[in-house]
């Protein structure tokens, strides 16, 4: 899958299935934890604004959650997304929670661009460009200071 890391976590989760890639790795540049969730930037060059928020738990669809875990879900999805539009001023912002690869709970907040490489296609989608000079160096703010603003709103989010 594309920007997936498959690095080893230091830290595996009471309820890890050992075959899942969320189970067994970060899933990216890890921005923001705490016991139940974790928000990490996928390394894509193509979408550097491109976070996914992870359940640390393996649970394979969203209705598997309480109705207060889906709250608290929606509400760090929705803190993900107000970072990237009040720092990048995005053309848009793409949510998607496919699981069809990895059946691992993940929310995916990415931050899209008209100039980006397959805009106004989905990241999956059909290549309509190649974006000159290199995705990242065309955002407003770099990925430290973003990743670090992600945390910031995560860590308020009840």
């Amino acid at each position: 899958m594309l920007g997936m890391n498959t690095a080893r976590s230091s830290n595996p989760v009471k309820g890890a299935d050992p075959g899942c890639a969320l189970c067994a790795g970060q899933g990216g540049v890890l921005a923001w934890s705490d016991a139940h969730w974790r928000a990490v930037r996928v390394e894509d060059p193509h979408f550097p604004a491109y976070y996914r928020v992870i359940a640390k738990r393996h649970t394979p669809e969203f209705t598997d959650l309480s109705a207060m875990q889906r709250q608290r879900c929606m509400n760090l999805v929705c803190s993900v997304e107000r970072v990237l539009r009040d720092l990048l001023a995005p053309s848009k912002v793409n949510l998607a929670a496919l699981g069809n690869r990895v059946p691992h709970l993940h929310w995916h907040v990415i931050a899209r661009f008209d100039w980006d490489s397959h805009f106004p296609e989905s990241i999956w989608g059909l290549r309509q460009r190649e974006p000159a000079p290199d995705a990242a160096s065309r955002l407003a703010v770099p990925l430290a200071f973003l990743d670090q603003a992600v945390a910031k709103a995560m860590a308020t989010v009840s």
